[in-house]
C-alpha cells in the first residue's frame, strides 16, 4: 500500500513505496515536494517538484515512471546507494525541455556520490564466445547489482528520456569496484529514445551502454572521471548523432570502443561528434596511458563521421612505456587485423586540432595503417550541434562555453 504524509506548512508527499493498484497521477501542486523510494509498479507520474531518491528505486516490469519537465530530484551520499534502476519491462519517461529540463543531482556535489539512472532491457548483445565458438548472449550487470542482461527483442522500449541531467553520479558499490555511470544502458533497444541527456561531473563513464540496439542523440559528457562515452558487449545503435565531451580535471578516453574480443558486424554508426580535453587534465587514477581521444580494442568498430578532436596532446609514462596522445588508438593486433585492416572502423570528416595529435597509433608489436578512404581528415569538420538551454547550464556555467 502507500504512504501518503501530509504537513501543511510544506505540502510535502513521502512516497515510502508503491503497488500495482497505484494506477493514479500524484496530483500535488506545481512546487511540490517529496521522497522517492522503494518499487514502482502500476503507472506513476510525478509532476514539476523539487524531490529526493533514497536508496535504488527500481521501476518494476510493467510500470511506468514519468518525471514532468522542471522537476529536481537529489539524492544524499549518506544514503548509501541512491540510484534510479528500470528494470527490464519497466518504463521511465523524462518530459523535460531546454528551458526546464529534469535534473538528478546529489547533495554534497561531489563526484560517485550516487548511482545515477541505469536501465536494462532485453535487446541483443553478444558478452564474449563460449568454448565452442559460439556467441555468448547473456551477462552479468557490472554495477554490483548482478542483474542478468541480453534477450532477443532489438525493438525493446524502456521509455523517453528527453532534456535529462545526471549530476555526480558514478557510485562505487559492494565490493568497491563495481562502479555505476551517469548513465548504463544494459540491453536497451531501439524503441527507447534517449535525446539531449548531460552526464555531468561523475566519478566512472559520462554514457555506457552495454550491447543492444538503441540510439542517442544530443548527448553532453562533461567532466566525467573516466571515459566521456563507452560501449561493449556488441552495441549497435545505428542513428547516433550530436555528442559532445569535454573533459576537465580528470579524464581518460574521450570514446572507448570495445567489443568483447568477438569479431563482429556490429558497427556502431555516430555522425557529429566533438571531443576536447581542457589543458592540465589527467587521467583517472591508475590509468596513466589513458590519454587519446579515441580507443578501439577487443574487435570494436564502427563508422564516426564529422569529428572534431582538440586537446589531447598529453605524453604518459608506465613503466618503461612512454606514449604521446593520438586522435585513434588501436590497442591490440586482433582488432587491428579483424577491424581496421577490413574496413569495419571508418573515421570520416575528422578534424584535429592540435598540430602534435597524430592521427592514430598503435598498442604494442604492430602497426597500423588505415586505407586512405577509411581515414579522411577535413579542416571544415563541425562536430557536434546542440540547443543551448537551460538543460545544459550548471551552477551559471554554460557546458557549451567550449563546443
Amino acid at each position: 500500500m502507500k504512504k501518503l504524509v501530509f504537513s501543511l506548512a510544506l505540502m510535502s508527499l513521502v512516497f515510502t513505496s508503491c503497488t500495482s493498484s497505484d494506477d493514479d497521477v500524484a496530483t500535488t501542486p506545481p512546487t511540490a515536494t517529496g521522497e522517492i523510494t522503494g518499487d514502482i509498479t502500476g503507472t506513476k507520474t510525478y509532476t514539476k517538484g523539487v524531490y529526493t531518491i533514497k536508496g535504488t528505486v527500481r521501476v518494476k516490469n510493467d510500470a511506468i515512471l514519468t518525471f514532468e519537465a522542471g522537476s529536481v530530484i537529489t539524492a544524499d551520499v549518506a544514503d548509501g546507494t541512491d540510484a534510479l534502476l528500470v528494470e527490464k519491462g519497466g518504463k521511465l519517461n523524462i518530459s523535460g525541455t531546454a528551458a526546464e529540463p529534469v535534473v538528478f543531482t546529489e547533495k554534497s556535489k561531489t563526484a560517485g556520490s550516487w548511482g545515477g539512472i541505469i536501465m536494462f532491457g532485453d535487446a541483443p548483445i553478444v558478452s564474449g564466445k563460449a568454448a565452442d565458438g559460439s556467441p555468448i548472449t547473456t551477462a552479468t550487470s557490472e554495477d554490483g547489482t548482478n542483474i542478468v542482461y541480453g534477450g532477443t527483442n532489438a525493438a525493446h522500449n524502456g521509455g523517453s528520456l528527453k532534456y535529462a541531467r545526471v549530476e555526480y553520479a558514478g557510485k562505487k558499490i559492494l565490493d568497491g569496484n563495481s562502479e555505476m555511470n551517469g548513465f548504463s544502458f544494459y540491453s536497451v533497444g531501439s524503441g527507447t529514445v534517449l535525446e539531449n541527456l548531460v552526464s555531468y561531473k561523475g566519478a566512472d563513464d559520462g554514457f555506457e551502454f552495454y550491447g543492444g540496439t538503441v540510439s542517442a542523440k544530443n548527448l553532453i559528457s562533461y567532466g566525467n572521471t573516466d571515459d566521456s562515452f563507452d560501449w561493449q558487449d556488441g552495441w549497435q545503435g545505428q542513428a547516433n548523432t550530436n555528442w559532445y565531451a569535454y573533459q576537465t580535471g580528470a579524464g581518460n578516453f574521450g570514446m572507448e570502443i570495445e567489443a568483447k574480443s568477438v569479431n563482429n558486424t556490429f558497427f556502431p554508426k555516430v555522425s557529429n561528434i566533438t571531443l576536447r580535453r581542457a589543458a592540465g587534465t589527467a587521467t583517472e587514477a591508475g590509468n596513466p596511458l589513458e590519454i587519446d581521444a579515441i580507443q578501439f580494442k577487443k574487435e570494436g568498430n564502427g563508422e564516426y563521421t564529422n569529428v572534431v578532436i582538440s586537446g589531447y596532446t598529453n605524453t604518459a609514462t608506465s613503466g618503461t612505456t612512454t606514449i604521446n596522445a593520438v586522435a585513434v588508438r588501436i590497442q591490440d593486433a586482433n582488432t587491428n587485423t579483424n577491424q581496421v585492416a577490413t574496413g569495419k572502423i571508418k573515421m570520416l570528416n575528422v578534424k584535429i586540432a592540435d598540430t602534435n595529435t597524430a592521427q592514430w597509433g598503435a598498442g604494442t608489436a604492430f602497426t597500423v595503417s588505415f586505407l586512405p578512404a577509411n581515414f579522411t581528415t577535413s579542416t571544415t569538420a563541425s562536430g557536434a550541434v546542440l540547443t543551448p538551454g537551460a538543460w545544459a547550464i550548471v551552477d551559471g556555467v554554460n557546458l557549451l562555453g567550449n563546443l
